[in-house]
């Protein structure tokens, strides 16, 4: 008997871990009683439907009760101890019932410990319910943490893109400018021409535009409420931004038509994209004698191209990333539109051009 009590007593050590190896226990201890007459261990036996309730699920205790309630009668009955009225019913002490057998007292006894196992089913599936429930909000909880430190990653990328992306638009064209400015005011100060004092002033009132962008861009990483004041170029700038072009020696030629309503960002974009192509024409092509400068609104699309019909030339500085144009796609994507860039049919220029579905929005400026 005490080996038996020891047996399902060290069972409780893994209630916790391994409840179904604790009900094991207590079920081999209770099928062992067989052996010794008129003593069936039951207290375990409650513990561990208990802890398989709490630690497993409510379906697992229901049929290790079940199993349990029927090792105990068949230990009951098989191990002669089936209470005797006589000397009264005691469920778990069968040997102190005496008289001859009696199935109603065994009945009871049936009932009797099944009311108890069911007791600690109850009690186990309203704590392991609590248990699970608390542990499904902590689960969720770190879930969303792990999600919102995902999100905070994909903005801060996103941002970083985004500002590199400006970055490109504005350094690369205006140092672009500058360099040509420099570089054809040094020529011109050799032959002592008076050209190079203009040239210089250009280069100077490039780089101070340069540095009006730069801030404004900068200005960006100080909240939306910057960037929603800092005044952006659309269609309005483009002919300034042609007469730069012009200036440096770019036979740039402008056509708007059309005049359909188009909102700042698509304005924005579009200026963007004629900013990178005419600095691409300065720094790659070679000689070209025309380049056009078209903008089509109609059909609810806008249609912005740059066309040239130079050579492939050699850049007097190391080829870009490639950042520009991907930089374009993306701007000209976010805004569900499609660009495409490359030479010309007969082999001779380049061509980028976008096409954005319109939306109402501000009136094309057509200064």
């Amino acid at each position: 008997m005490i080996l038996l009590v020891a047996v399902s007593a060290a069972g409780l050590y893994w209630r916790r871990t391994r409840p179904l190896l604790t009900a094991g226990l207590s079920g081999a201890a209770i099928l062992a009683s067989i052996w010794a007459p008129n003593d069936i261990v039951l207290a375990p036996a409650i513990f561990a439907v208990y802890s398989v309730t709490v630690y497993r699920s409510g379906r697992a205790g229901w049929r290790v009760a079940i199993a349990l309630e029927a090792a105990a009668v068949l230990a009951a009955v098989l191990g002669g101890g089936i209470p005797r009225p006589s000397g009264g019913f005691h469920p778990f002490n069968p040997a102190q019932n005496a008289g001859s057998p009696d199935y109603v007292s065994l009945l009871g006894f049936a009932v009797q410990f099944g009311v108890i196992l069911a007791l600690a089913l109850l009690i186990g599936v309203n704590v392991g319910n609590r248990r699970r429930y608390l542990t499904a909000l902590i689960d969720r909880a770190r879930q969303l943490a792990v999600e919102r430190d995902q999100q905070g990653q994909i903005a801060a990328a996103a941002e970083r893109a985004r500002i590199a992306r400006e970055m490109h638009d504005i350094v690369s064209h205006s140092l672009t400018v500058m360099i040509a400015l420099s570089e054809g005011s040094a020529v011109a100060a050799e032959a002592a021409a008076p050209d190079a004092a203009d040239a210089m002033r250009k280069a100077a009132a490039t780089g101070r535009a340069a540095m009006v962008d730069m801030r404004r861009m900068l200005g960006l990483l100080g909240g939306e409420a910057a960037a929603q004041t800092a005044p952006q170029p659309g269609f309005g700038e483009l002919p300034e931004l042609i007469d730069k072009f012009r200036s440096l020696g770019v036979p740039a030629t402008y056509q708007l038509t059309g005049s359909q309503s188009v909102d700042p960002a698509m304005q924005l974009a579009t200026y963007r994209l004629v900013q990178e192509a005419l600095t691409n024409t300065l720094r790659y092509s070679h000689g070209p004698t025309r380049v056009l400068v078209r903008i089509e609104l109609g059909d609810g699309a806008l249609i912005a191209s740059v066309t040239d019909n130079g050579l492939p030339g050699f850049p007097t500085e190391p080829a870009g990333t490639g950042r520009g144009l991907l930089g374009l796609r993306e701007r000209v994507a976010a805004l569900g539109g499609t660009l495409t860039a490359g030479p010309q049919e007969d082999g001779r220029g380049w061509r980028v051009e976008a096409a954005l579905p319109l939306d109402d929005g501000e009136k094309v400026n057509r200064s």
